[in-house]
């Protein structure tokens, strides 16, 4: 037990950091009753976790590999655990969204150590069990989110969607402390703040322009001026690191082919996987009119169930093949279930769902733990925070992106078609088109630009080397 007491607590961090960003999706119409508030207002108490998360992971992966991995992830587990007592203690609708900022910031504090734990803790044949069962927990978590939201939120309240993460942060604390060593890159030097602030501000302006122009539209002013500073901000972000002696990220690493294009799968996969589960949760409760538990049935649990059984089964037989195949493999399974699922007519009722949800789940069981591991083994041992960090924070803006993408497609729909039941239908298959789109396009890049690169060798992987070409 002891040998996996890393795992465990690493899985837990992240099952908990992720649930919530989806996790209050189906709450918000109880939290909206209980404040008196508006409903898009409250639509930054998801935001405003999202926005936190992506814009400070990187900087949280650089401090973690200057102070330690398990010291600022153990610091995340406790910022997480007081954050989420705000957030059910929370008196009003402002109180509640500024502890949700504080959330996504214990939240990447966490996110940004999983990945390079489990590299420095596992080797060999135990990487690719415990790659392969936290993969698959990174897929379940969003899947799961708004069926765990439901059953609280229907049996409990909606204060219990953030009270239940108390239990669960001292169980991952207590795994941690027992079975998790510390790690830091051997070098020391200056903490980059000039890359810190400056990458942190592009990710937040940026997410926060996605996030504007998928509720007000691409050419908003308020969003057009936030992808405008975000852009600002990453000139000067790229200006600063390639300045300094220490840099929050190394840019070299992005001369390597296959570090750039798995960065560019995990930003689309979070894209097409998981952007436009909201947006099932709303055909399911408005149009056809499912409760919180009925909708988290037919809209996420099969996917969840498949990539559990895909990461806990397969895991080790994934890490041991090219990463080109099943990353490549992965996300066209992800497309064809997308696809899939694009076939919801006036009649058809949440079952319909249920297929393409479990292919597109066998695709994320494939697509998230491989790609992590290809992505680390790609870079030096000392920089494994710095690229987890990097890898989660494009996850984050992928969410966010489709999130912003498949909103206006879909809200564009529902309007043309009055709000109608058969417009619903319509809005949400021309999601799942979009989102079954990028995933065929991150597909045939992977299987394009990987051709050349093998999997790594488990004495690669544990030196950190880059993968070898045959």
């Amino acid at each position: 037990m002891r040998k996996w007491s890393p795992l465990i607590a690493v899985c837990l961090g992240t099952f908990l950091l992720l649930v919530d960003v989806l996790i209050v999706v189906v709450a918000l119409p109880a939290i909206s009753l209980d404040f008196r508030a508006d409903y898009a207002d409250l639509q930054w108490v998801i935001d405003g976790y999202a926005l936190s998360l992506a814009a400070l992971v990187l900087g949280a992966g650089s401090l973690a590999d200057r102070f330690g991995r398990r010291r600022i992830y153990l610091i995340g587990i406790g910022i997480f655990a007081i954050s989420s007592l705000l957030c059910a203690v929370a008196p009003n609708e402002q109180a509640l969204i500024a502890a949700r900022i504080l959330q996504g910031l214990g939240g990447a504090a966490m996110f940004a150590c999983t990945a390079a734990l489990l590299t420095f803790t596992y080797h060999g044949k135990d990487r690719g069990i415990a790659f392969g069962i936290w993969g698959a927990v990174n897929g379940a978590a969003a899947a799961v989110a708004p069926l765990a939201g439901g059953l609280l939120t229907e049996h409990l309240g909606w204060r219990w969607v953030f009270l239940v993460n108390l239990p669960v942060c001292v169980v991952a604390i207590w795994f941690t402390l027992r079975g998790v060593s510390e790690s830091r890159a051997p070098r020391g030097g200056r903490f980059d703040l000039p890359g810190t602030v400056s990458f942190t501000v592009a990710a937040a302006a940026v997410t926060y322009g996605l996030i504007r122009a998928g509720d007000a539209g691409w050419t908003n002013g308020v969003a057009l001026t936030a992808f405008t500073v975000g852009l600002a901000a990453l000139v000067v972000f790229l200006f600063a690191e390639t300045r300094s002696e220490h840099p929050m990220l190394d840019l070299t690493l992005f001369r390597r082919t296959p570090f750039t294009v798995l960065i560019v799968a995990a930003f689309l996969t979070q894209a097409a996987a998981f952007g436009y589960l909201p947006f099932s949760m709303i055909w399911l409760q408005q149009a056809l009119g499912n409760g919180p538990v009925d909708a988290g049935l037919y809209g996420a649990l099969p996917m969840a169930v498949a990539a559990l059984i895909v990461g806990a089964f397969a895991g080790r037989f994934l890490q041991s093949i090219a990463s080109r195949w099943a990353v490549g493999l992965g996300l066209l399974l992800i497309a064809a279930g997308d696809l899939l699922q694009a076939r919801i007519g006036v009649d058809s009722t949440g079952a319909i769902l249920i297929p393409g949800l479990i292919v597109a789940g066998l695709g994320i069981g494939c697509v998230l733990p491989t790609n992590a591991s290809a992505l680390l083994a790609e870079v030096p041992r000392e920089r494994s925070g710095m690229a987890g960090g990097a890898l989660n924070t494009f996850r984050q803006l992928g969410l966010a992106f489709g999130v912003a993408v498949f909103g206006t497609v879909f809200t564009d729909r529902v309007a043309d078609g009055h709000g109608s039941p058969a417009a619903f239908a319509d809005g949400l298959n021309a999601t799942l088109l979009v989102a079954s789109g990028l995933a065929l396009v991150a597909g045939i890049l992977v299987l394009s630009l990987l051709r050349k690169h093998t999997a790594p060798t488990p004495e690669s992987a544990r030196a950190g080397s880059p993968t070898a070409a045959p």
